[in-house]
């Protein structure tokens, strides 16, 4: 069997995994619209690459408004890599405590909002810290880990507690420990990261059962549609229309900030 080949078994594993976590992805749904629907936001919060998951859900295409992504820079700008705004600061930044606070804080926060919080570790400080605080705000917390890494891995926190001790509803990316999923002769360490493609399959599985619930509901999500489905018009009108109603909910955020 090729390399190409196990990785592609691996991910048919993970896509087994996800199927088998149905009931929790229609959970999340279902809080999820309950937010929406009541004019407030899912806020997403991913440090690291679990950016990738945050920025998956909205905003891109085949996505609708009703979420707040939540992208610190200093966490995530992995473009210089060493050097100014290096991959080693932003590993540092997010193992320092009371950071989820700082970017909480421009927040106007409320009961009836969601919240989503990747980490595949589910170990650094920052990420379990915001989801700490937004169950201290009485807001759901959907967290994306990856269960054999976060099992196998130790939390930075003093307390040793990890992002599935501050969630209402964990759902398990399905890659191995460590992330990497081929061995290769000759190599003392796996390559090939399986985490994102899970994490990919669950946030779009989510977006489905979404969509579905406000349509059901009478309010049909504006999606961000390619003008190659649906013309160029109609696709202006939709972007348009989308981050028009982004932003009404972001006032809302923005007005309410601190309270």
């Amino acid at each position: 069997m090729s390399l190409t080949e196990t990785y592609l078994q691996k991910c048919a594993a993970i896509i087994e995994t996800v199927k088998g976590q149905e009931d929790k992805i229609q959970q999340a749904a279902n809080w999820f619209a309950q937010s929406i629907l009541k004019g407030r936001v899912v806020h997403c919060f991913g440090s690291g690459h679990s950016r990738i998951m945050v920025e998956e859900m909205w905003p891109r295409y085949g996505s609708f408004p009703g979420f707040n992504p939540i992208v610190e820079l200093s966490l995530t700008n992995h473009n210089n890599v060493v050097g100014a705004n290096g991959q080693r600061q932003a590993m540092f930044l997010e193992n320092i405590s009371g950071f989820a606070e700082r970017i909480l804080r421009n927040f106007g926060l409320s009961e009836e909002d969601c919240a989503l919080v990747i980490s595949s570790s589910g170990c650094n400080i920052v990420p379990v810290e915001m989801a700490e605080l937004f169950q201290q705000k009485k807001i759901k917390v959907v967290a994306i880990i990856t269960k054999e890494h976060s099992d196998k891995s130790t939390s930075k926190r003093k307390d040793g507690k990890k992002l599935s001790d501050f969630a209402d509803l964990v759902i398990d990316s399905g890659a191995p420990a460590g992330d990497s999923m081929i061995m290769i002769d000759g190599m003392e360490t796996p390559v090939s990261p399986g985490s994102t493609v899970g994490g990919a399959i669950i946030i779009n599985c989510i977006k489905a059962e979404l969509a579905n619930l406000l349509t059901a509901a009478g309010q049909p999500p504006k999606v961000l549609t390619a003008s190659c489905i649906v013309g160029s018009e109609k696709a202006t009108a939709l972007f348009e229309a989308a981050y028009d109603e982004h932003a009404h909910r972001m006032a809302e955020l923005y007005k309410n900030a601190g309270k």
